[in-house]
C-alpha cells in the first residue's frame, strides 16, 4: 500500500477536508510563500536592511514544512507530525511577530498560511489522538 493509501484508512474526524483540498490549497499557501519568505531573505540575508535573525524562524518554519510530508507519508508516523506540525505554527507565529516591525504586508500575506496550519495541527493532533 503506498502512502496516500495509508492515510485513506486511517481514522479521521468527520470535519477532516477532502482529501482533493490539501493540493490546491498548499498551491495557493506556497505561492504565497515563496513571495513573502523570499522578501524575508532578500530583505535580511542580502539587502540587509532588516535584522538577520528575522530570517530564523522563516527558515526554521520551511524545515518544519518540508519535513511534514517525510514524517506522515514516508515514515507514516503520526506522532512525528503531530509534533512537527505544532513546531511548524509556532515557528510561522513567531515569524509573524519578528517581520511585523520590518514589513507589516509580509506578516499580513502570512494570515491564510496562518489559518491553514492552525486547522492543520488541530486535525493532525486529532488524528494522532484517534490512531495510536
Amino acid at each position: 500500500m503506498d502512502a496516500y493509501g495509508w492515510y485513506s484508512t486511517l481514522v479521521k474526524p468527520g470535519w477532516a477536508p477532502p482529501a482533493w483540498l490539501f493540493g490546491p490549497v498548499w498551491t495557493a499557501l506556497y505561492a504565497v510563500i515563496a513571495i513573502s519568505f523570499g522578501k524575508v531573505f532578500y530583505s535580511a540575508l542580502i539587502k540587509r536592511d532588516m535584522p538577520r535573525a528575522v530570517a530564523l524562524p522563516f527558515a526554521l518554519n520551511l524545515a518544519f514544512n518540508f519535513s511534514f510530508t517525510y514524517l506522515q507519508f514516508t515514515l507514516r508516523s503520526n506522532i512525528l507530525a503531530a509534533a512537527d506540525v505544532v513546531l511548524c505554527l509556532a515557528t510561522l507565529v513567531w515569524a509573524m511577530a519578528a517581520v511585523y516591525p520590518y514589513r507589516r504586508w509580509v506578516a499580513l500575506a502570512n494570515v491564510p498560511y496562518l489559518l491553514w496550519v492552525s486547522f492543520a495541527t488541530a486535525l493532525q493532533l486529532t488524528i494522532t489522538l484517534m490512531n495510536p
